[in-house]
């Protein structure tokens, strides 16, 4: 199996167009080592030949031109892709705002569960992908399905909250169902956890996770305030629907013990001090076996 880090980054990217939070800031200075990231999403294949994107970011036609492997090929026809299906997570606009730079008329397989698929369907906007390409999939939690040759995925429900433009007055913040999935991506005897969004890992969840040859983990905020330290947001990352890299009940601690052969942290907020190479909380978390996805990172297993 081979997987690409299209986007690193959660919402708004890093650095965000409008911050100057002292992560951003960093980059904007220019600082040695810190990279932009652009919006969340991954590939994966098993040929080489066929790729499932997870997450159609923003960033979606920018990460195709910096990937090689995204390319069309001239020789297969004028409209070519490698990219023959799109699976969603979560109906966030950093994971679906990508969808409309995939219609030109170009046959996908589009996966979701029936929660997110009812997102789509109910903003026209999305009509835009022409039925008569886009085959929309509705897929049940836990359910085995081939969106490319070699590649086995269930979507599998985690702790979550509905995309922020769906709030009303009271918000869920734990919700467990079909609104915020991780994926479950086989190939080959191998077996990778896709999980960018998630409030908490309960003991089912961790059991799951246990024995993976790679995990891919929310790691949106380093503190659960770390949008109000940095002075740029009042809410929480428990309020968005995120758990923290840090503290006891945080990633690092939730799967101290957990049998998990390469972690990696992806979704990565723009306040997030991680982004900084230098950063102490960035030697923390490679000590204790993490990595941090960063745009174009390449991962076979």
């Amino acid at each position: 199996m081979r997987i690409l880090i299209l986007g690193a980054a959660a919402g708004g990217g890093f650095p965000q167009w409008n911050c100057a939070c002292s992560t951003c800031a960093a980059f904007w200075r220019g600082e040695a080592g810190v990279t932009a990231r652009t919006q969340s999403s991954i590939a994966v294949t098993a040929d080489g030949e066929h790729w499932a994107v997870f997450n159609a970011s923003p960033d979606l036609r920018e990460q195709i031109i910096a990937n090689p492997a995204m390319h069309p090929r001239p020789e297969r026809g004028l409209r070519d892709s490698p990219i023959a299906s799109v699976i969603l997570t979560n109906g966030d606009l950093d994971h679906v705002a990508g969808l409309l730079s995939l219609r030109e008329k170009h046959p996908l397989g589009l996966y979701m569960t029936g929660e997110i698929a009812n997102v789509l369907d109910a903003n026209p906007v999305f009509s835009a992908l022409d039925p008569a390409f886009v085959r929309r999939e509705r897929i049940a939690l836990d359910t085995a399905f081939d969106p490319v040759p070699g590649v086995t995925v269930r979507l599998f429900a985690v702790p979550g909250k509905v995309p922020l433009y769906m709030e009303g007055e009271t918000v869920e913040t734990q919700l467990i169902g079909e609104q915020t999935v991780g994926a479950e991506i086989t190939a080959g005897g191998k077996r990778a956890m896709y999980i960018p969004g998630c409030a908490a890992v309960p003991d089912d969840l961790n059991a799951r996770i246990n024995g993976a040859d790679l995990l891919m983990f929310d790691g949106t905020l380093w503190t659960d305030d770390e949008m109000q330290r940095e002075r740029v947001g009042q809410k929480t990352g428990a309020r968005m629907g995120h758990m923290s890299v840090s503290g006891s009940g945080g990633t690092m601690a939730t799967f101290a013990e957990t049998t998990i052969a390469r972690r990696v942290l992806v979704h990565l907020n723009n306040t997030n001090p991680l982004l900084l190479p230098t950063s102490a909380e960035r030697a923390e978390v490679g000590a204790a076996g993490w990595e941090v996805a960063y745009d174009g990172m390449e991962i076979s297993i």
